[in-house]
């Protein structure tokens, strides 16, 4: 199993790294401009992922007792890249941190394209 533990006076605790980019994405997907998580399949096309395989568009990694997130994500025709990367940064930050207990060192966002939303 893969994942983050720390040590308190109780004993161990281990997150899995698969129950983090669970609930990143899931926070991810509430923020506004984004569509979904996408990853980018044979020749540069991009598949938007489903609900249930979201975590396949973000990694975590744990470095230090610090997590790292990239995420790979589709956003809005016409909103702000910055404005929406920012404001995915700030909710997927306090979020997680408040979540697992760890602190988030760096989130690194990876836009694999742009979609227009009905």
């Amino acid at each position: 199993m893969k994942g983050s533990s720390m040590t308190t006076h109780m004993g161990s605790i281990t997150v899995d790294s698969e129950v983090i980019s669970q609930y990143a994405g899931a926070v991810a997907v509430e923020c506004f401009g984004i569509v979904g998580m996408g990853i980018t399949v044979k020749d540069g096309l991009v598949r938007l992922l489903k609900k249930d395989s979201i975590t396949k568009g973000i990694a975590v990694t744990m470095n230090n007792n610090k997590l790292t997130l990239d995420f790979h994500v589709i956003v809005a025709y016409g909103v702000s890249i910055l404005a929406v990367a920012d404001n995915l940064i700030s909710n997927v930050k306090y979020k997680v941190e408040e979540f697992t207990g760890i602190e988030i060192e760096k989130i690194n966002i990876f836009v694999e394209g742009v979609r227009v939303i009905d």
